[in-house]
């Protein structure tokens, strides 16, 4: 046998000759011992490399004395492989152009691998809770996003730049995440959400729906009932669904979840107190200190996932559930949820528990059975942005350009009371739109789209009674001019839909606020 050839093919250009390659794409199995000379067997190879588009038309091939020493063959193979190859017309010489694959050859059509068989008990994989790619044109009012304008690149790349520089170690890291990440991330909950923690009390994670899916795996035993706001998170929901619990809705208002002697029983709770999603109210102190209640009284767990809590506008903080639970005798109950992908960019995939400390050793030992930890090069450059106080700056960055382009928006929006309302707009990245008079969300959206301009209704987000007639605006990844033209074209919109159906919304002032769920 001749061995293999290697298949880098590269072409050099001397002056105004054309390229000549030194190597072919492929490797080229040559049998001295077999039933067909060797220059036959490579004119077959070449001829199968040409038809199937691995040579493809006017590609150049080695000259006959290269390709003869790569082969360890002599030169009069080659040559033989060449000439059988040019009667057929697979191939063309040129004087000073060399031997290449001749332009008009065409490949035959790949062939089409019959599908593999599927296991019969494999359950179809159901559709994805989140919203699909954003359009290439229009404006999109996409949820969940932020931009990155106020980024200070030098400092984003002395980050990874000292993340590079640290040595590179042989052995995994802590599960938990590193010693230095953690402490900067319970100095920095402190600073911007008051929560008082330790870096003991910290769990490095992928994200909310990672830390999520640890909680899930880690602490619910199977079939948990879950109390969730209604509506709420679709992919904390499907998390949960997958996972095989019960859901129990919890009715939400511009107050948050609604908890009183009718709450039923749950083994744990899934809130987003600091900014609802996706409604956008803010959970007031007695319904906290309610839910706290609930929580001591049912024996039952609070996950309370503060997703964008560091963008506040109007309104003071109100204390985290968790700082609460210390005081109220419900330590021990709350799971704080926190990330990165607001604050910096989803791209870093980091956030992080702050948990009790009897929950930590389930928590850790999940991390650890699912991934064995988070990267570390991520880490480090987070460490360094963290604890240099980067990424506190970059915060108040962001918040004063967030409120600038939100305020862009509602200023046009204000235009359509009383046939709309704003809620949601004390904090976070988004707004909910409310529409009375009969304006129904999802028509009013198709014919917003048809302008160019894309926005979400609360269709899937509710997973019991009916779906409020609202519009949910990301304004996230926007620029203030973005946001007042998108703005003002979405209230004319709705103008003209008021018009051509007759609708007409509350007076001013009158409407009571709904109760959804």
């Amino acid at each position: 046998m001749v061995a293999p050839s290697p298949a880098p093919v590269s072409a050099q250009r001397r002056g105004p000759l054309a390229p000549r390659a030194d190597d072919l794409p492929f490797a080229v199995t040559l049998d001295r011992g077999g039933p067909h000379a060797l220059h036959a067997q490579l004119a077959r190879q070449l001829r199968g490399a040409v038809l199937s588009g691995t040579l493809p038309p006017g590609a150049p091939l080695p000259g006959s004395r290269t390709l003869a020493r790569r082969l360890g063959v002599t030169r009069g193979v080659v040559e033989d492989a060449y000439a059988e190859l040019l009667a057929d017309g697979t191939l063309q010489a040129e004087v000073g152009r060399g031997t290449r694959v001749r332009p008009a050859t065409p490949a035959l059509p790949a062939p089409v691998a019959p599908a593999a068989p599927v296991p019969a008990w494999l359950p179809p994989a159901g559709p994805l809770p989140v919203d699909a790619a954003a359009p290439p044109e229009g404006l999109n009012f996409r949820l969940g996003v932020t931009g990155t304008r106020t980024l200070d690149t030098r400092v984003w790349r002395q980050a990874w730049a000292a993340a590079a520089r640290t040595p590179v170690g042989g052995d995994y890291g802590d599960p938990a995440g590193e010693g230095d990440l953690r402490a900067a991330l319970a100095a920095f909950v402190g600073r911007q959400r008051g929560l008082a923690a330790t870096k003991h009390d910290v769990l490095v994670t992928s994200g909310t729906l990672h830390a999520l899916n640890l909680i899930v795996r880690a602490l619910l035993p199977p079939g948990s009932a879950v109390l969730l706001e209604n509506p709420g998170y679709r992919a904390a929901r499907q998390v949960l669904l997958d996972a095989g619990h019960t859901l129990l809705p919890g009715p939400v208002d511009e107050d948050g979840l609604v908890v009183g002697p009718h709450t039923p029983p749950a083994r744990l709770a899934y809130v987003t107190p600091s900014h609802q999603f996706p409604l956008g109210g803010r959970m007031c102190l007695p319904r906290r200190l309610a839910l706290l209640e609930w929580a001591r009284t049912h024996d039952a767990l609070i996950v309370e996932d503060d997703f964008d809590g560091e963008f506040r506008y109007d309104a003071p903080p109100l204390p985290t559930l968790a700082s609460l639970a210390a005081q109220t005798g419900a330590a021990g109950r709350v799971l704080y949820l926190g990330t990165l992908s607001k604050v910096l960019t989803p791209a870093v995939r980091t956030g992080f528990i702050v948990a009790p400390a009897a929950l930590r050793p389930a928590l850790v030992r999940a991390r650890t059975l699912l991934d064995f930890g988070h990267p570390l090069p991520v880490q480090q450059a987070l460490t360094w942005l963290l604890s240099g106080g980067h990424v506190d700056r970059h915060i108040r960055r962001a918040r004063r350009w967030h409120a600038q382009v939100r305020a862009a928006l509602t200023d046009e929006l204000l235009a359509l009371t009383p046939h709309a309302t704003l809620g949601g707009i004390e904090a976070g990245l988004h707004l909910c739109l409310h529409l009375h008079g009969g304006l129904q969300a999802r028509p009013l959206a198709g014919a917003l789209a048809a302008r160019g301009l894309h926005v979400s209704t609360l269709d899937s987000y509710v997973f019991a009674g009916p779906a409020p007639q609202a519009l949910l605006l990301g304004y996230g990844g926007l620029s203030a001019a973005q946001a007042r033209t998108g703005g003002r074209e979405l209230a004319r919109v709705v103008l003209e839909q008021v018009e051509a159906l007759g609708v007409w919304g509350p007076r001013a002032g009158s409407a009571t606020p709904a109760t959804f769920g």
